[in-house]
């Protein structure tokens, strides 16, 4: 069954992106915000030490840190990313995450044209 987005892309809404991140203890949780047949907006919480391991995705990610702190690996090499960083990653890159503090961040996927 496939997660209802919190947001109808045929209407407008405001939400609070910090009261609708969900964190769990030593748990990732997702909430997908947005699908559209072009995007989908995805909104995480990480407790401090949880991880994706390294893969990859064949649409363009942006990702926004909302708060906290993560290791962010881009083809093996780590960024130390914070509150207000922002990156972008093309189609098919290799990539892992873990929170070196509990943090939040805002996924954007973009299907190739």
């Amino acid at each position: 069954m496939s997660e209802q987005p919190l947001l109808d892309a045929k209407s407008e809404k405001v939400i609070s992106l910090a009261k609708e991140t969900q964190f769990a203890p030593n748990g990732i949780v997702s909430r997908t915000l947005l699908r559209t047949p072009m995007a989908r907006v995805v909104l995480f919480g990480f407790s401090e030490g949880q991880e994706l391991t390294e893969h990859t995705s064949t649409q363009h990610a942006l990702v926004e840190i909302l708060s906290g702190e993560c290791e962010f690996s881009l083809t093996g090499k780590l960024h130390n990313l914070k509150a207000g960083d922002f990156l972008s990653m093309p189609p098919n890159l290799a990539h892992a995450v873990k929170a070196t503090k509990p943090f939040s961040m805002l996924l954007t996927l973009l299907k190739p044209a």
